[in-house]
């Protein structure tokens, strides 16, 4: 029997353990019918993720334990504990109080499944990081999307049993990565004297490092946003009453574009760089959302869904460029720590754009869409000196 690389363990790790992310907002209708919530509560319980993976993701970095300890076990320890706690969620909450708490730990052990898999990779595929991370993310969208395909296959299903799924595929995950171990490259550290903060965020002094960092901020702002208010999208338009498909099908199909998106932006990356892939794909996310919210009321539902899937390969396609791109330009003993600190500042903007464009939903409805625009644009104007500069070598 031929053994799987360890970049493709790692890469379908990621898919399993990372459904937990948007478990809750697969059984979101469900919650609201049971708990009496509104669509702003349900921005909440995401934001509650959100905030224990950047808490948790600073603990890593300010202590180092990002690259003090081997990241396969982190990874293995905090997939078991984050389907637990997703569990937990699924038959132990009430309400919103207590999902929060459940949500909250749950995305702290995120932070030990999603930046570690990067750092994963780094010491498995140093010399094609671009690529390999391209996967990588592929696999973190798959399973971003995954519980709204688990929802659709389980329509009949009690919303617990759906949530409970996702903590079977992180448990699996877990299994995975700790029979593959750690690869050669990027030895641990046994000292933690070069890891305080404020050597940590001196690599955003480097103009490449920091050019990267702000496009990634400016992709942050409007990925996760619209990931969680997908299925109010297709739900409010013309999508959900003139096309044959469920709001979760559809949904998935959005979501999972953007597997698509990372493995060509990945392979393109071989001829092109990273700079440009994530430069065009930051330019074609900013327009899908542009004509997205110029013509959700005109345009024919064929081609409103041709967008949206088009959005959707496109808004995730620039992360991992981003973060190959910001590894390239960091000191190779605090890439993991670095990488924390600029996914962390990254997902505390999620949580402002996500509040915002759940608060807002209910008032403004679809055209929502235009508070995810300048995400996109300002994230362009930050990268300028790293794509700037690549154009320039071109001559």
């Amino acid at each position: 029997m031929p053994r799987v690389s360890p970049v493709a363990t790692i890469a379908i790790a990621q898919l399993l353990g990372t459904s937990l992310w948007f478990s809750a907002n697969s059984a979101a209708d469900d919650l609201r019918r049971a708990w009496g919530v509104s669509v702003a509560d349900i921005g909440i319980l995401t934001d509650a993720v959100q905030l224990g993976f950047i808490l948790a993701t600073l603990l890593f970095a300010v202590t180092g334990l990002a690259d003090r300890f081997p990241a396969s076990r982190i990874f293995t320890v905090c997939a078991l504990l984050g389907a637990g706690f997703n569990a937990g969620f699924a038959w132990l909450s009430t309400g919103i109080a207590s999902g929060i708490v459940f949500r909250f730990l749950v995305g702290v052990c995120l932070a030990g499944i999603y930046p570690i898999g990067m750092k994963l990779i780094v010491t498995w595929a140093p010399e094609r990081t671009g690529s390999a991370l391209a996967y990588l993310v592929s696999m973190l969208t798959l399973g971003t999307a995954l519980p709204h395909a688990l929802r659709l296959i389980g329509a009949s299903w009690r919303w617990q049993y759906v949530i409970l799924s996702s903590s079977a595929l992180a448990a699996l995950a877990a299994l995975l990565i700790y029979h593959s171990g750690d690869g050669p490259h990027l030895p641990i550290r046994k000292e933690n004297r070069e890891n305080h903060m404020g050597t940590i965020l001196r690599a955003f002094g480097a103009r490449d490092f920091r050019a990267a960092a702000l496009g990634y901020f400016g992709h942050m702002w409007e990925l996760y946003a619209f990931w969680t208010i997908v299925p109010l999208l297709i739900a409010r338009t013309s999508l959900n009453v003139k096309l044959h498909g469920s709001v979760s099908g559809l949904a998935f199909a959005t979501i999972a574009a953007g597997a698509f998106g990372c493995a060509l932006g990945g392979r393109f990356s071989h001829g092109i760089g990273s700079a440009r892939v994530a430069a065009v794909a930051l330019a074609l996310s900013g327009s899908c959302c542009f004509i997205f919210g110029m013509g959700w009321q005109v345009l024919p539902p064929t081609l409103l869904l041709a967008v949206l899937l088009v959005w959707g390969a496109t808004v995730v396609a620039d992360s991992p460029q981003f973060s190959a791109l910001s590894a390239r330009a960091c000191p190779p003993n605090l890439v993991g720590a670095a990488l924390a600190i600029q996914v962390s500042i990254g997902f505390g903007i999620t949580m402002i754009s996500i509040a915002a464009a759940t608060a807002l939903f209910d008032h403004w409805g679809v055209s929502v869409v235009w508070m995810l625009l300048p995400g996109p644009l300002l994230g362009l104007l930050g990268f300028y000196p790293q794509w700037a500069k690549r154009q320039r070598l071109q001559f």
